[in-house]
Parts: C-alpha cells; sequence; structure tokens
C-alpha cells in the first residue's frame, strides 16, 4: 500500500501575527529587567544618603508686651494754615524771602511804600502840636475872664447895697450888672474853648496812634513758625487793605496732625483707653510699613457721621525731621491696649 504525504498550507497573516507578539514579549521583559536594576541601584544610594534634606529652623519664642492696634488711613494736615494778607494799600516795594522758603515768627515777609505813611504820621503829630497851642491859649484867656468876672461880681455885690441908698444912680449900676454879665460869658465861652481845644488834643493823639500803627503795617511780618507756600505778589504790585487773595500762605508744620477715622464700634475702647492716659499713635509709610512718626491723639469729634458709621479723629506729632508733610497720606496705627507677656515667635 502505498501513501502519499501531503504539506497543509499555513497562511501569512497568521504568521505575521505570531511573530508581532513574541517581539513584543521580548521588549515587555526587557523593560521590567531595565526598571528591576534602577530599583536595585537607588536603594543603596538613598541608604547611603546621596539625597539633600529639607533644611528645618529651630527658634525660640518669648514673652513680651505686645501692643493691639487699630488701623486705619491718614492724612496729614498743617497745625496751623495762615493767610497773610496787607492791612494797608499801598506798592510793594520788597519781598524779603524766597517762596516755599521756612520763616520764623515776626520775620519781614513784605515791606509797602511807607512814604504815604510817614507824611500822614507828621500831619498828626503837627495837628496834635496846633490843638495843644489852641489849649493852652484857651486856659490863659479863661483864666484871665475869670478874674474879670469875679472882680466884676464884686462891684455889683457892692453897688448894689449903695444904689439902695441912693449913693450910687441906678444907671451906673445896671452898667455895672452889664459888664459882669458879659465878662461872665466870655467865660463860659473860653471854658468851652478850652473844652474843644482838649478834645482836639484827643483826636489828635489817635490820629497819630493810628498813622504809627498803619506805618508799622507797612512792613508785614509772619505770625508763625511756617514754610511759606507760593509767592502770589512781586515787587511793584498794588495791594488793598485785607484784600484777596492772599499775599502768601503760610503753613505750620511742626508740630503737625494726622486726621483719621475709625468705625463707630471702636468709640468705647478708645475712651477707655483715654482715661487712662495719652493714647498713642503711629504713622507709617503706606506702602513699606516703615515708621515716620509717634504721637498721641489729641482730638475725637462730639460727632459720629452716619453716613459712614465712623468717627472722626486727630493725633498731634512732633515733626522736626519733616517726614510728615501736609496733605501727605500714611497708614495710622492706634494703640488701643497692651497684652501683658503675650508669646512671640521672631
Amino acid at each position: 500500500m502505498n501513501f502519499a504525504l501531503t504539506s497543509i498550507p499555513t497562511s501569512r497573516p497568521l504568521r505575521a501575527q505570531l511573530l508581532c507578539f513574541c517581539w513584543s514579549a521580548l521588549l515587555a521583559m526587557a523593560l521590567w529587567v531595565s526598571g528591576c536594576n534602577r530599583n536595585s541601584d537607588a536603594k543603596p544610594q538613598s541608604a547611603v544618603g546621596g539625597g539633600e534634606p529639607a533644611p528645618v529652623r529651630v527658634t525660640e519664642v518669648t514673652q513680651r508686651d505686645m501692643p493691639l492696634e487699630l488701623a486705619a488711613i491718614g492724612a496729614v494736615e498743617s497745625y496751623s494754615t495762615i493767610q497773610v494778607r496787607a492791612r494797608v494799600s499801598g506798592e510793594i516795594t520788597k519781598v524779603w524771602f524766597q517762596e516755599g522758603e521756612e520763616v520764623r515768627k515776626d520775620q519781614i515777609l513784605f515791606t509797602i511804600d511807607p512814604r504815604p505813611y510817614e507824611v500822614a504820621l507828621q500831619q498828626a503829630r503837627a495837628d496834635l502840636e496846633k490843638s495843644r497851642a489852641m489849649w493852652e491859649v484857651a486856659k490863659a484867656v479863661l483864666a484871665k475872664n475869670r478874674i474879670q468876672a469875679e472882680n466884676a461880681l464884686s462891684e455889683m455885690n457892692r453897688n448894689s447895697r449903695l444904689v439902695d441908698q441912693g449913693v450910687v444912680p441906678v444907671d451906673e449900676y445896671e452898667r455895672i450888672v452889664t459888664n459882669y454879665r458879659s465878662l461872665e460869658a466870655a467865660a463860659r465861652a473860653e471854658a468851652a474853648a478850652a473844652e474843644s481845644a482838649s478834645a482836639s488834643i484827643q483826636v489828635a493823639s489817635a490820629a497819630i496812634e493810628r498813622a504809627r500803627i498803619e506805618l508799622e503795617y507797612c512792613t508785614i511780618r509772619s505770625p508763625i513758625d511756617g514754610r511759606t507756600g507760593s509767592l502770589l505778589v512781586h515787587r511793584g504790585n498794588l495791594v488793598k487793605e485785607n484784600d484777596t487773595p492772599a499775599l502768601v500762605v503760610i503753613h505750620q508744620i511742626d508740630p503737625v496732625f494726622v486726621r483719621f477715622t475709625l468705625p463707630e464700634r471702636h468709640i468705647p475702647e478708645i475712651k477707655e483707653t483715654m482715661r487712662a492716659g495719652p493714647l498713642v499713635v503711629r504713622a507709617l509709610a503706606p506702602e513699606t510699613n516703615i515708621a515716620l512718626a509717634t504721637g498721641t491723639l489729641t482730638f475725637l469729634d462730639n460727632t459720629v457721621n452716619q453716613k459712614t458709621g465712623t468717627i472722626r479723629l486727630k493725633g498731634t506729632f512732633e515733626n522736626r525731621n519733616r517726614v510728615l508733610w501736609p496733605g501727605q497720606f500714611v497708614t495710622v496705627r492706634v494703640v488701643v491696649s497692651v497684652e501683658r507677656g503675650a508669646t512671640v515667635a521672631p
């Protein structure tokens, strides 16, 4: 018996799938072996201490008094502001300062042409001398008239008895009476003239004082220590008495105020702290919180603003180094209480 051997055909797609599966298995085995090697290398390094540890700082807490503060935004205000105006009319002949310069109290700022006021003072003095001379004349005439009137009165009294006895004629006696009355009237008139001259002396004295004051007003002085603003008039300008605008504005900037507001709920603790003593207020730069100055609370308004629910306050600060400037905004911190022995970390 003869057997014929035949080959069974194998399809190409099946062969390709088997080949792809084998390659995938080999790749997975290679990756697994590589990962194991890396883990085995990492463990000795970590055991030896190859990684950098995180830095840790240890600090000691302390106990000290900590102020409890309220914060607000405040605005610096001048302690006082003076608008300097002319008190007499005239031409500015001299300006004695530079705008923006700091001036002292009673320092000369402006000079107004004094010549018209010097003439007025001389005229007032001349009027006074004239009135005094008239008064002296009136006094002398009055004294003379009074003596004559007294003599005429004595003669009239003496002749009144003689006329009754018929020794002196009636018409002669009437002449004596008329003479007395004339002298008495002249004495009264001269007394009135003397009083008028005395009044003229008082008027002339007042005119001298007025002229003297107006002459002093020709020299305009600073009423306070402070810093001048923009110069609003210059040499040669004509100014009028109490005219506007002002010649210059002076701000007193040492000390200064810092105005701010706080919510009304803080009023009780503020008042309680104020009863215990001066309430400390600190001014700081708004962006950097650098301390600028330390002052005290000097004003608590008597009314709460109903629209905002806040109360207005002011602190007073010494400002010798001029770190605070009018119009400047600062951060305000008000120390309302102090926590004793608080635990504080640096």
